[in-house]
């Protein structure tokens, strides 16, 4: 356990994502997930958390395993296709991660995810936090439409809001 770290998680907490991430940014992120859901037939989610706190801070949790508590937190391995795809944003971290079911995971790879998030990532080392965020879901749109084409009438299994932590 790093005293940086810790000491980044104190200092920067839940502030920062709800300055950063304001009611009309999430309105557009929310609309981007609907957008790319009408191309698709997965399911994606899209989390932002400040800074983690207690125990998950001072057991050291990485931000790859706080996003698979949250992929199952949220049940968004409960889809029907197991297509359900997380994009988890720690902001003391500066990490993004992609949680995504076994059925589309299987098709994408670690690498295919891993290249959406360092791109994200690019885009919010020059504080482009929105573009970043819905360029992410675009592209993991694309991922989902090509292996998992819309199938009927859409259903939604999981929200699209945007959840702020």
């Amino acid at each position: 356990m790093s005293i940086s770290r810790i000491t980044r998680h104190l200092i920067e907490h839940r502030w920062r994502a709800r300055r950063i991430f304001t009611a009309p940014v999430l309105e557009h992120i929310e609309q981007a997930i609907k957008d790319g859901e009408a191309t698709h037939s997965g399911q994606v989610r899209f989390v932002v958390e400040g800074a983690l706190d207690g125990a998950p801070l001072f057991h050291n949790q990485s931000a790859r395993a706080r996003g698979l508590d949250l992929f199952s937190h949220l049940r968004i391995w409960d889809t029907a296709h197991n297509n359900g795809v997380l994009i988890y944003l720690l902001l003391a971290d500066r990490r993004v991660e992609i949680i995504a079911d076994r059925g589309i995971d299987a098709r994408v790879g670690e690498a295919g995810w891993q290249a959406i998030c360092r791109a994200m990532e690019a885009e919010f080392r020059k504080s482009h936090f929105e573009a970043g965020v819905i360029k992410g879901i675009q592209a993991v749109s694309q991922q989902l439409a090509t292996y998992f084409p819309p199938q009927g009438p859409r259903r939604n299994e999981l929200p699209d809001a945007p959840v702020v932590m």
